[in-house]
């Protein structure tokens, strides 16, 4: 059972409490407040919690000597002011949505199990309500933010953005040291203009960096060097090296997919399998003992060239071999046009003896005599070669890693990663094909290899290695990305990331201890911080979102649907 639902179960519950609603009185008075105050008026509204379920709460409002109205402590501590769902509902929401990756109905379900109804439009706002109570407690912890960098000699910030076609770019900064994401924003785009407000910001918070890690990207290189002159700034190895094999040979595995698109050969191998499967039944699993013991089951003898084919085809089609790191570093259409190769050689020179296999010579025969897809494949194969060697220097993404996208590199000395890309720069064939390769190494040099920053602590010297990959990064909105579709049950995340709140990264910070001991500031628990919060910033920083996602303001809306829109303008115009 889910984490958060057993927490639900964990809770008092109310339909065993309370047969009826009841009703519960606060008072100011009985809660310390001294005497000889004016009674302005009682005011009665059903609030709903995690521990009481559905109750009536009646309470007095008073007003001081000096004017002041004087409202009840205790029901500020449970519920926000004007608010029907108490605090426990709105971090149960929360963390549930961002943290957990649940949708709106499997909420609803949970909690109305627990006496807690709510609709999913409710379930929707109160998780961007619990993302502006977090941010508040975030930027009301700033200073103490501070303090526990500097107690740790400062702070690497690491700097990437995502989006998905014409969604904003979402844009976050993080300490690299302490693993806490410090600030957010969403851009239409990553232009150094639109960066340097953000830039800005962190510095003003926080002071500037011991150093900067980030992507090759223009506009934030750009804005990094009006904004953080003289700060050590570091590329990324891996966005380098995966930048570097793009420029390298990407036109020429675009052609090599195209050309076996055109052939449409999958499409023919897959008919070929189906057939096959007909055909051999349950003695699939039979070919796979024998190539274990190296012996044929005599009962499956005869059906062992329809096996063998069944296998090869599935040889050529499969790509569960990659190593997860994404082109140019996996490359399965030229994988697949080399496979597609091999079996027709196998054919060719009928090393196989199958009638199901020789039915795809004459396919296969027009692949291998394709010259434009057997030039490309040669002439990129020879830049694999050389790229491969780089990728070996930066000792990065290591062929058959079992990592993936998380492999932060190998622990090697900078200055022996730097001495074996200096030696592969020498290497570089002087041809006009691999310039770009020199000129890359030559223009980031500076940017590519951080030595060891010593800084002083409280405690002593201390000494910081910047990681040499924004990996950080990019498992952070990997993550995001993996809980919206968990919680969306869609590939496309361009409207999540039109609708989310800037600020909704944050909620990866809660996985992290000291940052959650920071923002409580003494209290015990994410619902008694949020109490301390004045529940009407967060109303207006609501209403200020609503404001910046509509996409035809009000008046606009009002204005376009007259229908002598089109004269009374001409009209307006003329005079």
């Amino acid at each position: 059972m889910n984490h958060y639902i057993e927490k639900i179960h964990e809770q008092h519950r109310a339909a065993k409490l309370f047969a009826e609603k009841p009703t519960i009185d606060f008072d100011p008075c009985s809660e310390g407040s001294p005497g000889g105050l004016k009674v302005i008026k009682t005011s009665k509204k059903t609030v709903v919690t995690l521990t009481i379920g559905l109750f009536y709460a009646k309470e007095t409002i008073y007003q001081d000597s000096a004017g002041e109205l004087i409202s009840s402590r205790q029901l500020r501590a449970l519920t926000p002011y004007r608010c029907t769902f108490g605090y426990d509902v709105l971090v149960y929401i929360g963390r549930a949505l961002f943290v957990e990756g649940l949708n709106e109905r499997q909420i609803v379900a949970a909690l109305k199990r627990n006496n807690v109804p709510i609709s999913v439009g409710e379930i929707s706002y109160l998780g961007k309500k619990f993302i502006v109570y977090l941010a508040l407690a975030h930027r009301q912890s700033r200073k103490r933010l501070k303090q526990a960098m500097a107690l740790r000699g400062g702070y690497v910030l690491h700097l990437d953005g995502t989006c998905e076609a014409d969604s904003p770019h979402l844009f976050s900064g993080i300490d690299g040291i302490a693993r806490i994401v410090l600030d957010n924003i969403k851009l239409p785009s990553e232009k150094a203009a639109m960066l340097v407000p953000f830039l800005r910001r962190i510095q003003r918070q926080y002071g500037d960096p011991l150093a900067l890690v980030h992507d090759m990207g223009r506009g934030l290189l750009l804005a990094i060097g009006e904004v953080f002159p003289g700060v050590r700034d570091f590329i990324c190895h891996f966005h380098f090296l995966r930048d570097i094999g793009k420029d390298l040979f990407e036109k020429e595995y675009a052609l090599i997919r195209n050309r076996l698109k055109k052939h449409k050969i999958r499409s023919v191998l897959r008919q070929r399998i189906k057939v096959l499967k007909k055909l051999i039944g349950e003695d699939e699993r039979c070919l796979a003992a024998a190539m274990d013991h190296g012996r044929i089951d005599p009962a499956v003898l005869p059906n062992m060239t329809l096996l063998g084919s069944y296998a090869l085809i599935h040889w050529c089609l499969d790509t569960s071999g990659l190593d997860g790191y994404g082109f140019p570093f996996d490359r399965p259409h030229l994988i697949f046009y080399q496979r597609l190769k091999v079996l027709h050689g196998l054919i060719d020179k009928q090393l196989i003896r199958s009638k199901q296999l020789a039915r795809l010579w004459r396919p296969l025969m027009h692949i291998v005599e394709d010259q434009q897809l057997s030039q490309t494949a040669r002439r990129m194969e020879k830049k694999i070669e050389v790229f491969e060697r780089l990728r070996q220097a930066l000792a990065i993404a290591p062929p058959g890693g079992q990592k993936g996208l998380n492999d932060d590199g190998r622990d090697v000395q900078i200055k022996s990663i730097a001495k074996k890309v200096k030696q592969f720069r020498q290497t570089i064939p002087e041809t006009k094909e691999y310039r770009k390769i020199r000129v890359q190494i030559d223009k980031y040099w500076e940017k590519l290899f951080a030595d060891p920053i010593t800084v002083a602590t409280p405690d002593g010297p201390v000494t910081i290695q910047p990681q040499r990959t924004n990996n950080l990064m990019e498992r952070f909105f990997r993550d995001i990305k993996r809980c919206s579709r968990k919680r969306c049950g869609t590939i496309s995340l361009n409207r999540t990331l039109r609708t989310i709140l800037a600020d909704t990264p944050l909620v990866k910070n809660l996985d992290n201890p000291e940052y959650l001991e920071i923002i409580l500031d003494g209290c015990g628990t994410l619902e008694e911080r949020f109490a301390k919060i004045d529940s009407r910033l967060v109303t207006e920083k609501l209403k200020a979102e609503r404001r910046d996602q509509q996409r035809v303001s009000p008046e606009v809306k009002k204005l376009i649907r007259r229908p002598d829109l089109p004269d009374r303008l001409v009209a307006l115009l003329a005079a």
